[in-house]
C-alpha cells in the first residue's frame, strides 16, 4: 500500500464514516420536506435515536439490535411532531421544537446510566478482492454496514422517489396539495408517512453515531447533526440524489478537522471543532445569496403562513 493510497483512501473513509449519521438524518428530511413539512425535531430524534440504539447495544451485544432501536425510537417520537404539525395544524417550527427539546431531555435522563458503558459495535465488511484495488480497495475495506447502507440507500430513495407512483404522490403533495386532493390523494396522510419516515431514518442517524462512529454515549452528542441536516437539504436542492455530496460536506470538513488536530497544527482545537460547522454554514448562504435554490416544493410555502 503506497503512501497516496494510505492518505487519500484514510481520508476518504475517514469522511465517509463521520458523513454517514448526517446522511440517514439528512435523507429523511430531505423527503419529509418534499411534502412541504419542516421538521426541526430531528435533533431531537437523533438523540433519543443515538440513547436507544446504545443501551440495546450494551445490554444485548448486537450492534445490528441497536440499529433497530434506534429506528423504533425514531418512529415513536416523530408521531409527536405528526400529530401536532399535521393533525392539529400547529405551527410547524413550534411543533419540530418542542420534539427536539422533548428529545434532547428523553435522551439525556434515560441515557445518564449509559455512560461510562462499553460496546463493541460494527466489525468492518469483508472487501474480498477489492482490497488490492488502489484507494478504492482502502476505502471499501474501512467501511462497516452502517456506511454501506447509507450509500445504498442514495439510490434506492432516490429511484423510489423519481420512478414511483408513491414518490409521484409525495412530489404532488409538496408542490400542489390541492391538485394532489382532487386526484384522490389525501395531503395529510402522505405527510404523516414522510414525517415518520423521517423520524425512523433519523433515529437511525443517531444510532449509527452512537454505535457505529463514536461507540460511546454522552448527553447530546449529536452536537447540532439533525440542525445542521435541515440547513443542508437546501444545500441538496431538495434532492435525494445529493444528499451524498451535501452530507460529506460536513463529514469531510469534520475528517479534516480531527486530523489537523492530530497533527498539533497552531490553531486552537475549539476552532478546529466547529470548522465542520462553519464550512456548511458558508456553502448554505452561498446558495442562498447566489440563489440557487431550485426545486424549493412549493408547499413550503404554507409553512411559513401558519
Amino acid at each position: 500500500m503506497n503512501a497516496i493510497d494510505i492518505v487519500l483512501g484514510g481520508f476518504l473513509i475517514s469522511a465517509l464514516r463521520s458523513a454517514t449519521p448526517l446522511l440517514f438524518v439528512l435523507m429523511g428530511e430531505t423527503l419529509t420536506q418534499r411534502t412541504g413539512i419542516v421538521n426541526l425535531g430531528v435533533e431531537g430524534q437523533m438523540l433519543v435515536g443515538a440513547m436507544a440504539g446504545y443501551a440495546a447495544t450494551a445490554m444485548s451485544g448486537n450492534p445490528w439490535l441497536g440499529l433497530a432501536a434506534g429506528a423504533g425510537a425514531g418512529f415513536a417520537l416523530s408521531w409527536v411532531h405528526a400529530l401536532l404539525a399535521v393533525g392539529v395544524h400547529a405551527n410547524a417550527f413550534a411543533s419540530g421544537l418542542a420534539v427536539w427539546m422533548l428529545g434532547f431531555g428523553l435522551s439525556a435522563y434515560y441515557g445518564s446510566g449509559l455512560v461510562g458503558a462499553k460496546i463493541d459495535g460494527f466489525a468492518t465488511i469483508d472487501a474480498g478482492a477489492i482490497a488490492t484495488v488502489p484507494v478504492i480497495g482502502s476505502v471499501v475495506a474501512g467501511m462497516t454496514p452502517t456506511v454501506a447502507g447509507a450509500l445504498l440507500l442514495v439510490p434506492m430513495a432516490s429511484w423510489w422517489f423519481w420512478h414511483t407512483r408513491t414518490g409521484l404522490r409525495w412530489r404532488a403533495v409538496g408542490e400542489a396539495p390541492a391538485a394532489a386532493r382532487t386526484a384522490g390523494v389525501h395531503p395529510a396522510w402522505v405527510q404523516v408517512q414522510a414525517i415518520v419516515l423521517g423520524g425512523v431514518l433519523s433515529g437511525i442517524g443517531g444510532a449509527a453515531l452512537s454505535v457505529d462512529y463514536t461507540r460511546t454515549w454522552a448527553e447530546g452528542m449529536s452536537a447540532g447533526r439533525g440542525l445542521v441536516a435541515v440547513g443542508l437539504v437546501i444545500v441538496a436542492r431538495w434532492n435525494p440524489w445529493w444528499t451524498l455530496p451535501a452530507a460529506l460536506l460536513f463529514g469531510g470538513t469534520e475528517a479534516l478537522s480531527l486530523r489537523l488536530q492530530a497533527a498539533q497544527v497552531p490553531v486552537s482545537a475549539q476552532l478546529l471543532h466547529i470548522l465542520p460547522y462553519v464550512v456548511s454554514l458558508a456553502v448554505l448562504t452561498i446558495v442562498c445569496l447566489r440563489r440557487r435554490t431550485g426545486g424549493t416544493p412549493a408547499g413550503l410555502a404554507a409553512v411559513f403562513d401558519r
